[in-house]
């Protein structure tokens, strides 16, 4: 699993957290549930709004991709390819019937079954492609939900804090109620900017860059598979899939081949 989206956001929250007590202030003095429901509830509702209820239930799924996603590198499907070329060069491609459903790749075992079922290279680039872009919108939804979020939670913040001065302009016969009333009144604010830029802007460009690394590897199986359909060296087929790697993962591979 990465961590990088839990690692990112505790730490971000460590750091408010601790300035606010290193001016004074107290942990407490922030979590004030009425301002933290409206801005929670009202950024989630009008995400929800912009959106069908297909895209909130995506969202949720959403969520839990985006913090428990594992990294799986597009190198590690060269060599497999390759070996599977090697294969099909030597027995013919319907002997990877059978290797097809062990390559442990959803994406590439439905590309090799496709392959072996005797589909036109051409159609068979069109189907995987499909799906490629199928993919790539999913994830632009997902992606785009939560970035709605940010862009609703400082203005619901700014509601939240307008509430709570109106509180504040009925109470000022009361002067002992001011201050509380008027630091509730803008820890509204608090909350919507913080949880825009440290939750849901970060949440949403997490499977922003999720979706591109999941593409490049679909990417990488869709020549992968066509080359070994074509009966291309193996070597010839390791070269060209190698090129499509980032540089840095590009000489990893290579110094494991």
């Amino acid at each position: 699993m990465d961590r990088a989206t839990q690692l990112g956001i505790g730490l971000g929250l460590a750091v408010i957290i601790g300035a606010n007590v290193m001016e004074g202030g107290h942990p407490t003095s922030l979590l004030i549930v009425p301002a933290m429901i409206l801005v929670l509830g009202g950024t989630a509702c009008a995400a929800i709004a912009g959106g069908t209820m297909a895209d909130a239930k995506d969202a949720v799924r959403s969520l839990k991709r985006a913090l428990t996603w594992k990294p799986v590198s597009p190198a590690e499907l060269v060599p497999v390819v390759v070996k599977l070329a090697d294969k099909a060069r030597r027995e013919g491609l319907l002997t990877l019937e059978e290797a097809a459903h062990e390559v442990g790749d959803e994406f590439l075992s439905k590309a090799i079954g496709l392959a072996v079922d005797g589909t036109d290279p051409e159609e068979l680039r069109e189907i995987l492609e499909a799906e490629l872009y199928a993919k790539k919108a999913a994830d632009k939804q997902s992606a785009k939900f939560f970035n709605d979020m940010g862009g609703y939670a400082p203005t619901i913040g700014i509601i939240g804090t307008v509430m709570g001065l109106v509180h504040v302009l009925e109470n000022l016969s009361q002067p002992d109620l001011l201050g509380h009333l008027i630091a509730g009144a803008f820890v509204a604010t608090l909350w919507g900017v913080m949880t825009a830029n440290l939750v849901w802007l970060p949440i949403g460009n997490r499977l922003h860059r999720i979706g591109e690394l999941e593409a490049s590897r679909m990417e990488l199986v869709i020549e992968g598979v066509l080359a070994v359909q074509a009966g291309s060296n193996p070597r010839v087929v390791a070269q060209r899939l190698r090129s499509l790697l980032p540089a840095a993962e590009r000489e990893t591979e290579a110094k494991a081949a």
